[in-house]
């Protein structure tokens, strides 16, 4: 069962766990759970899925209930009217705030787009520091502390990966990234901390309701691998 975190009689937003995939994809042929599926199952009713959110990220996963609904929802995201915001736990201690403008390769999602050959895409993050920490185990040979944040990401666009390739762009890859992390803190992540999942989340999407027009957040709980973090960097409640 996916936790529903909201619904109207147009959209219906699901807080995704980290692991599952949003549809079937050719690059995991053999997977048998999707959320479509799944909250298509639990609802008994058709969704439209206007966005997504890559497997190892949890958080926000927002759907129409109707296909007049999934076109302005679309319609918001092309226009840049929706607002996503994210949470990272990332190495080192970064700047209190900043901007990432850094063009990216564009990655294709289908065998046959992959033919074609890579072109560059604008694409921009804003981040903010949260909170910083330092643990007392060495997972860099040159020092025997490790260091980490608790980031704001909120990316003004929306390319493949983005937020995991720009933060690697600044030397603060997030935790648990197997693709552009760093492998040496994630075995430390796992044997000092015990999370060994990409340590990204949706925390929160801001769209226009389709019902009434009125501005809408939606925030997703975090689970116990956050959990986990935030004991390290003794934070109480979020």
């Amino acid at each position: 069962m996916l936790d529903i975190i909201h619904r109207d009689s147009r959209t219906i937003a699901v807080n995704k766990p980290a692991g599952m995939l949003v549809h079937r994809s050719w690059l995991d042929k053999h997977e048998t759970r999707f959320a479509v599926q799944t909250l298509r199952d639990q609802i008994g009713q058709h969704v439209y899925p206007v966005h997504r959110l890559d497997r190892p990220t949890s958080g926000v996963l927002l759907f129409a209930l109707d296909t007049e609904a999934a076109r302005l929802l679309t319609q918001q995201f092309e226009n840049k009217t929706i607002e996503k915001t994210y949470w990272a736990i990332v190495r080192g201690h970064l700047p209190s705030d900043g901007l990432i403008d850094y063009a990216l390769k564009y990655m294709p999602d289908k065998i046959a787009e992959a033919q074609t050959e890579a072109t560059l895409q604008e694409a921009q993050t804003a981040y903010r520091c949260l909170a910083q920490t330092e643990l007392p185990f060495q997972s860099a040979l040159r020092y025997p502390t490790s260091r980490y944040s608790w980031a704001k990401l909120t990316p003004h666009t929306g390319r493949k990966h983005q937020l995991r390739r720009h933060m690697k762009h600044i030397f603060h890859p997030i935790v648990g990234d197997t693709n552009y992390g760093d492998l040496r803190q994630n075995h430390a992540v796992a044997e000092h901390i015990g999370t060994q999942r990409l340590m990204l989340h949706a925390r929160g999407l801001s769209f226009q309701s389709i019902e009434d027009g009125s501005r809408m957040t939606v925030q997703a709980p975090i689970d116990n691998d956050w959990r986990l973090w935030m004991e390290k960097f003794k934070i109480e409640a979020v």
